[in-house]
C-alpha cells in the first residue's frame, strides 16, 4: 500500500479556523513593552545569516542515510530553505495551508519546517511515535494540506502509515493531505529565490499564528496550540539571554527536535538566533550521544530525566567524551533531587532545570542560583510579565508557599486552542489551568509536586487517560478498563491497565490486548508497561465507581503488592 505521489494541485483547503486572541488591551501593552516585535520566524536564518555566513549551523544526519552527516554554514542552510520553499510551492502548498510534518532528527527536518515559515504554510508538528490514531486526528481538524515523512527508513514504514492516514480520510469523504516523502523528494530541485513576504511585515505579520504545536491533553482528542511568531520568538529570545547562549554554542538535540523544549528553550531556534551550532542526533542513545559531543565539541543539551539516568550509567566508562559540555538543559517532567545532585560532579556539565508547557509558560533555574535551588526546584518564570496564580480545588488562591493547582497567563501563553470552542483549559478572564501542582518559594521558584489534570508524565511523554482506557475498551473482549500511573525511578511514572473481561472472554491476554492497541494505530509510548487482567474492579465508599478514586485504589494496591 503506497500513498498517492505528489503532484502540483491548487489548495483547495478550508479557512485558517479563527483562534481565540489575546484581548486587544493586553496585546498592545505586551506591545509597548518591548516583548512583541515586528520579526517572523521566516526571518530568523536570514538575519542571522547576515552576521555570521560562513558560520556552521546546522549537523544532522541525511534523511536518505543516517551515515551521512549533512554540515551547513547560515548560507547554505538559507539556501536550502529558499530552494525547499519554492519546491513545495510548486506542489501547490500556499500560505496559510496546514502541513503535518512527522520526521526524525534529519537535515531535512530544519529544512522543511523553515521552508514552511517561509512560505507561509504552518507546521503541525507531529511526532515520529504518532500513528494513525492521532494522525487522522490532525488532518481532521487542520484540514491539513501536506504530510510530510521520511519513508520507510527510520525504524517504521512512515509511508504505509501516511496511506492508511489517507485511507480513512477519504472513506469520510475528506480529502487527505498531499504525503511528500523527504526521501524521494529534492528538495533542492528549484532555484534558490528569495520569496515574497506571504503578509505585510510588521504587526499584522508577527501577531499571525505560525505553526500548531500538540498539547497533552486528558482526552483522546488531540489539542492544537496556536503560537505566534511574536509570542514565540519573545520567549526564545528570553530563553537565550537566561541560558548564556552565543556563537559558540553548539547544542546537541537528541529528544524529538518538534517537541516544544528542545525547540524554543532556548532550543534550535535559540541557538540560530545567537548563531550557534545545532547537532541532531538520529536516536537518543547515550552512546550516539557521547560520540558526537566528542566529535563536534558540544556545549549544551536538552534531556528529559530518563535520559540523564541514562548518560550518568553511560558516564561512568566514557566520562572523557563530555570535555566540552558546559550545561545540561533538563526538563519534561520532575527531576528528583537526588539525580539533580549527580549532574555536576558525574557529567561535569552545570545543571539547569525547565519547566514549562507548549501553551506558553516556561521556567528556568538560572546559572547563577544556589545549588540548592537548583537541584530542588523546577526555576522560576523568563519574564516579568508572567503572571502565576496557585488555587485549590475550588479555584480559590492558595495562602503563599501553599500546594495547588498552577495557572498562568502573560506575554507568550495562548488563550485557546485551535479548531475547538473547548474553553475547559482557560478561566473566564484569560488564565491557563496548566494541570500541574506547584509551591512557590519565597524567590519565586516552583517546586512542581504532581498533576491535577487526568493525565500520565512518562518520562516527558504526556499520556491521556481517558484516550488509553477507550482505546482497550474498544477490544471486543473487555468489559471496562483503567490506567493507572505508578512510580518508577527511571520515568518518574509508568503506566499499568487493569482490565477486566466480559463474561466467558477466556482468550483475554495482556498480549492480545497490546497487538490490538498497536494495530488500531495508538502511539508506542502510550501502550501501557503492564497489563493486568482482574475480575473486577474495587467500588468507592459509597459503592459506586468514581474513576479518579478507582484509579487511586488501584495504583495504590498495586504499589503496595510491588513494595
Amino acid at each position: 500500500m503506497t500513498p498517492r505521489p505528489m503532484t502540483p494541485r491548487p489548495s483547495r483547503r478550508s479557512p485558517f479556523a479563527p483562534c481565540t486572541p489575546y484581548p486587544p488591551d493586553v496585546a498592545a501593552r505586551y506591545r509597548a513593552a518591548g516583548h512583541w516585535r515586528d520579526d517572523t520566524l521566516g526571518d530568523l536564518l536570514s538575519e542571522t545569516a547576515r552576521r555570521h555566513p560562513g558560520a556552521t549551523a546546522l549537523v544532522g544526519p541525511s534523511a536518505r542515510s543516517r551515515h551521512t552527516r549533512v554540515r551547513l554554514t547560515y548560507q547554505a542552510l538559507v539556501d536550502r530553505v529558499e530552494r525547499a520553499a519554492a519546491v513545495l510551492a510548486s506542489q501547490g502548498l500556499a500560505p496559510g495551508d496546514r502541513v503535518v510534518v512527522q520526521l526524525p532528527n534529519v537535515a531535512e527536518l530544519a529544512v522543511v519546517v523553515m521552508a514552511l515559515f517561509r512560505l507561509g504554510a504552518l507546521p503541525v508538528f507531529a511526532l515520529p511515535a504518532h500513528r494513525e490514531s492521532e494522525l487522522v486526528a490532525f488532518c481532521r481538524i487542520t484540514d491539513a494540506a501536506a504530510h510530510v515523512v521520511a519513508g520507510q527508513g527510520w525504524g517504521h514504514d512512515y509511508l504505509a502509515t501516511a496511506a492508511r492516514v489517507a485511507d480513512t480520510l477519504r472513506a469520510e469523504h475528506r480529502d487527505p493531505p498531499v504525503v511528500i516523502d523527504v526521501e524521494r523528494c529534492d528538495l533542492e530541485a528549484a532555484d534558490p529565490v528569495p520569496l515574497r513576504r506571504s503578509t505585510p511585515h510588521g504587526a499584522r505579520a508577527s501577531e499571525a499564528v505560525a505553526f500548531l504545536q500538540l498539547s497533552g491533553g486528558t482526552t483522546g482528542v488531540p489539542k492544537l496550540i496556536p503560537r505566534t511568531h511574536a509570542d514565540y520568538l519573545y520567549s526564545v529570545r528570553e530563553s537565550v539571554q537566561i541560558c548564556g547562549v552565543d556563537a559558540t554554542t553548539v547544542m546537541l538535540v537528541a529528544l524529538p527536535a518538534t517537541h516544544n523544549f528542545p525547540m524554543s528553550s532556548p532550543g534550535m531556534l535559540g541557538v540560530w538566533m545567537a548563531g550557534g551550532t545545532v547537532v541532531l542526533a538520529g536516536d537518543p542513545s547515550p552512546r550516539t550521544a557521547f560520540g558526537l559531543i566528542a566529535a563536534e565539541g558540544v556545549t549544551t543539551a536538552p534531556l528529559v530525566p530518563p535520559l540523564v539516568q541514562a548518560w550518568l550509567t553511560r558516564a561512568e566508562r566514557d566520562r572523557a567524551a563530555l570535555h566540552s559540555l558546559r550545561t545540561l538543559l533538563v526538563g519534561g517532567a520532575r527531576l528528583p533531587d537526588s539525580v539533580a545532585r549527580r549532574v555536576g560532579p558525574e557529567l561535569g556539565a552545570q545543571l539547569q532545570q525547565v519547566f514549562g508547557m507548549a501553551e506558553g509558560l516556561v521556567c528556568y533555574t538560572r546559572l547563577g542560583d544556589p545549588a540548592d535551588l537548583v537541584e530542588t526546584t523546577q526555576g522560576r518564570p523568563i519574564s516579568e510579565a508572567d503572571e502565576i496564580l496557585v488555587v485549590d480545588d475550588l479555584g480559590t488562591p492558595v495562602a503563599e508557599g501553599d500546594e495547588g493547582e498552577l495557572l498562568t497567563r502573560g506575554p507568550y501563553t495562548i488563550r485557546g486552542y485551535y479548531g475547538t470552542d473547548d474553553r475547559s483549559s482557560f478561566t473566564s478572564d484569560g488564565w491557563y489551568r496548566t494541570g500541574d501542582r506547584v509551591r512557590v518559594l519565597p524567590s519565586g521558584h516552583l517546586r512542581v509536586t504532581g498533576r491535577s489534570k487526568d493525565q500520565i508524565n512518562r518520562g516527558g511523554e504526556k499520556i491521556a487517560v481517558a484516550e488509553v482506557e477507550d482505546a482497550l475498551l474498544r477490544h471486543r473482549a473487555v468489559h471496562d478498563a483503567a490506567l493507572v500511573a505508578v512510580p518508577d525511578a527511571y520515568l518518574g511514572e509508568r503506566t499499568v491497565a487493569f482490565v477486566v473481561g466480559e463474561p466467558l472472554a477466556n482468550d483475554l491476554t495482556a498480549g492480545s490486548l497490546t497487538a490490538h492497541l498497536r494495530t488500531i494505530g495508538l502511539a508506542g509510548f502510550k501502550i501501557p508497561d503492564r497489563i493486568e487482567i482482574v475480575d473486577r474492579f474495587p467500588t468507592t465508599g459509597v459503592g459506586k465507581t468514581s474513576r479518579a478514586e478507582l484509579r487511586r485504589a488501584l495504583a495504590r494496591g498495586y504499589t503496595e503488592r510491588s513494595q
